[in-house]
């Protein structure tokens, strides 16, 4: 999001009304009034809208902008903002993504790159939801294919006497039928992950599930970075 003296800079360029808008908009983290906008670009001394009907000009936004408690923006507008030259997340939200792009180099399997590539991206852009269940996708990924080339034995002899009707794995494919939940649990049992690193990938599973539904959950670029550096310093990182 942008800081009050960000949009002060900003509205001082050649801008149309809804874009000047929009970054009111961007400085805030919940839906706004009318009355609040207004509030807030005088706060940084812009005047003008007071005299405009802010309300038609973000109903014409095409999407960039919704109401529903007050004026919000969508992660399209976000988008949109970026576009501009907007950062609308924090340089150590940022970081995340440099230091995953960094990684990328490392990452030989194309699916895996895919997956922690688009993670970056949606990160990068705003959609925080997406890059959740982007990275957890690319993390599963390398977990799975790490158990299949080194473990496969162990774990299927684990998850067996764990539950009698499991079905010796064979391929990658094998090992996603078991439910993420309890393939963690099978890793750390047979000694791939530990107690505590176990711990925060269930965490990463719980805010994945939370993204990957549809619901009324919010996230923010804080909420990703910290979802992305967990995978990046445990998963990406490690195997």
């Amino acid at each position: 999001m942008l800081t009050l003296d960000e949009l002060k800079k900003w509205l001082q360029r050649g801008l149309t009304r809804l874009d000047k808008l929009l970054l009111v908009l961007a400085t805030q983290d919940k839906p706004q009034q009318v009355a609040d906008i207004v509030a807030v670009a005088e706060s940084v001394g812009f005047r003008e809208p007071k005299s405009w009907n802010i309300s038609t000009i973000l109903s014409g936004s095409k999407g960039l902008a919704v109401r529903t408690t007050g004026w919000e923006l969508t992660e399209t507008g976000k988008l949109h903002l970026r576009h501009l030259g907007v950062a609308t997340i924090s340089p150590a939200a940022m970081q995340v993504a440099v230091d995953l792009r960094k990684h990328l180099a490392n990452i030989t399997d194309h699916q895996t790159r895919d997956f922690v590539e688009e993670a970056i991206k949606c990160h990068e852009a705003g959609l925080y939801r997406s890059a959740i269940v982007m990275g957890w996708l690319g993390a599963m990924d390398v977990l799975h294919k790490h158990v299949h080339a080194h473990h496969l034995t162990a774990f299927n002899a684990e998850a067996l006497r764990v539950d009698s009707r499991w079905k010796a794995a064979v391929t990658t494919d094998d090992l996603g039928a078991m439910k993420e939940s309890n393939f963690l649990d099978r890793c750390e049992n047979i000694s791939i992950l530990g107690s505590n690193v176990k711990k925060e990938l269930k965490g990463c599973l719980d805010i994945r599930n939370g993204c990957g539904h549809p619901n009324s959950l919010r996230v923010s670029a804080n909420k990703s970075a910290a979802h992305l550096e967990t995978l990046l310093l445990n998963v990406f990182d490690k195997f």
